[in-house]
């Protein structure tokens, strides 16, 4: 992973065909994708329970780029060892998650790994002012984390631009998480993100037998964002 500041679309496999997930990867790599999202839910940090150290293992063989693993889920520390092992780039883990966040990123840079760390909407951006210099990446949760296909929570867009400023010129990107639209993305773009995760504005009106939707999708996306930085 080499660092830019360039636009980057990481869908969400959470809104992928379950029963085809290598074969969701491979298309929405194939039509465009930068990075793909997977992300972790353990029915206790979040109410949802979605996949784990296996999972991803399996599907790191259909996966050629980046590998971008959000883990939702409390503990974090002793299951990080498990997703470097099955493949991930990025281990990122929320700031809420546990009370030793410091401790975890150095763990996950430890393990040869990209460390990010997440915010969930109603934590401050402050809340990682002392971590910016063993990070990768910033994740601001945009919704409540839990559940794909919620909508935008339009008040994260001060703090990304808080981060922005906060981050200066490290090597820091800045992900969000929930609710990315063609609509929303200008206004994340504009405050400052470069990775954007999006679930059903990617994969709606597609299927892995006819991927070509992912492609028009994920233009669309870019492109609004890249025209918001002017």
């Amino acid at each position: 992973m080499t660092f830019n500041r360039a636009i980057k679309i990481a869908p969400s496999i959470l809104a992928a065909d379950f029963a085809n997930f290598g074969a969701e990867c491979r298309a929405i790599e194939a039509m465009g994708a930068d990075w793909v999202h997977v992300d972790v839910m353990d029915g206790h940090f979040v109410p949802n329970l979605t996949f784990g150290p296996a999972m991803c293992a399996a599907l790191r063989p259909h996966i050629k780029g980046v590998m971008d693993v959000h883990l939702m889920i409390s503990p974090v520390d002793v299951y990080l060892e498990a997703f470097a092992n099955a493949g991930a780039d990025v281990i990122t883990a929320h700031v809420e998650a546990g009370p030793h966040i410091h401790r975890t990123l150095q763990a996950i840079r430890g393990l040869g790994k990209k460390a990010g760390v997440a915010l969930n909407p109603g934590t401050p951006a402050d809340a990682v002012a002392e971590l910016l210099d063993m990070v990768d990446l910033v994740c601001v949760m945009t919704v409540n984390p839990g559940f794909g296909g919620q909508g935008f929570i339009d008040s994260q867009v001060a703090k990304i631009a808080s981060l922005r400023a906060m981050i200066g010129d490290r090597p820091v990107h800045i992900e969000i998480d929930g609710g990315v639209t063609v609509t929303t993305a200008p206004l994340v773009s504009r405050a400052g993100a470069d990775v954007l995760v999006a679930g059903s504005a990617v994969f709606k009106g597609g299927s892995v037998t006819a991927p070509q939707a992912y492609g028009v999708n994920i233009r669309a996306i870019r492109a609004a964002a890249e025209a918001a930085r002017g």
